[in-house]
């Protein structure tokens, strides 16, 4: 990754040569402007409003507009002398717990870079103490002509900094709320609750952007010069019409359940995004698939209960033939008939 900025980490006594590389990437699709007429690039020229002609990037340099319009030249070397100490130093100035930090300070987030060997272990110190301490370090730097606040965390091995606002550059909430006074009930509440429970958590690694999809494939269709396929129209929920809200809390709730379960059954999750024919038919056949297993497994378990039930009647015969014989009267034994005495 390119830096974009070399300094140090001011920790107390200690300095940390790092570099400053850009976290994040946008991947937004960029359009150029056209002339509708015959498609030309429309573009902007730099233009001296007093002499009326148009001025190289290199003639171009910076100037603040005083109350009565008149402009005051500011050079390079005018900012690079202003007595600020963090002009290469991001300087820490206290160490908080995370969650004093509003989201709403938040900004474009770095990654710091150890710049050399020597950086190494004072980068690692650093970075231990953070994750011992389960604190974030609050530090102020320099960056493109301005002084900025930021937060230093640790993500995996590395310490990122993220900038931050200044306080007096967050807007108060108030005038965002709503005018009248409005009172939930608990029954709403508890719908509510139970939505959010529903719906459970996802998988951040998950989400994309559908609509940078969306926006790449027409391009390539229009590129290759066939039609772009059709996206079916989604309901918009109501289109700002006035709705019973406990309705649609439970309507919400038996939606979100119903997803739910279909996603725990199989393979078959619920999605939001429309299935293409294709993946239609192949779920189709699985599931015919899975009812062909079901109907053979019944019918495999029906032929073998049938021979049980044709050797039932086979042992109660048998046992019927024992009892009867049993109930036979035994013929007596005959007595032996006495021999007659003969006389001498």
């Amino acid at each position: 990754m390119r830096s974009i900025w070399n300094g140090a980490i001011s920790f107390g006594l200690v300095s940390i040569p790092i570099k400053l590389v850009n976290a994040t990437e946008n991947h937004s699709i960029s359009f150029r402007q056209i002339h509708l007429e015959d498609g030309g690039r429309i573009r902007y020229h730099k233009v001296c409003e007093l002499e009326d002609k148009e001025v190289a990037n290199d003639e171009i340099g910076k100037g603040y507009e005083d109350a009565d319009g008149s402009i005051i030249p500011i050079t390079e070397d005018d900012l690079a002398q202003l007595p600020i100490p963090t002009a290469k130093t991001i300087e820490i100035v206290s160490f908080v717990p995370a969650e004093r930090i509003d989201p709403l300070q938040m900004g474009t987030a770095y990654y710091l870079q150890a710049n050399g060997v020597p950086a190494a272990k004072p980068y690692t110190l650093l970075r231990e103490a953070l994750k011992r301490s389960n604190k974030v370090a609050i530090a102020k730097f320099a960056l493109r002509g301005r002084e900025r606040l930021g937060m230093l965390r640790v993500v995996d091995d590395v310490i990122a900094m993220h900038g931050l606002l200044w306080p007096d550059e967050i807007r108060a909430p108030e005038d965002a709320a709503p005018d009248s006074h409005v009172t939930v009930r608990d029954a709403e509440l508890d719908l509510a609750d139970a939505l959010m429970d529903t719906l459970g958590e996802v998988d951040m690694d998950s989400l994309h952007d559908d609509y940078r999809d969306a926006v790449e494939e027409m391009i390539e269709s229009k590129a290759s010069g066939t039609e772009p396929a059709e996206t079916p129209k989604k309901s918009d929920g109501g289109g700002g019409k006035v709705i019973d809200l406990m309705s649609a809390l439970e309507s919400s709730v038996r939606a979100a359940k119903k997803a739910r379960s279909e996603g725990e059954e199989g393979e078959d999750v619920a999605e939001v995004t429309e299935l293409s024919s294709r993946s239609r038919t192949k779920k189709t056949t699985a599931k015919k698939s899975t009812a062909t297993k079901k109907t053979a497994a019944k019918k495999t378990t029906a032929k073998k209960s049938a021979p049980a039930k044709r050797t039932t009647p086979a042992k109660k015969s048998t046992s019927s033939k024992k009892t009867t014989s049993a109930k036979k009267p035994t013929p007596a034994k005959k007595k032996p008939t006495p021999r007659k005495k003969t006389s001498a």
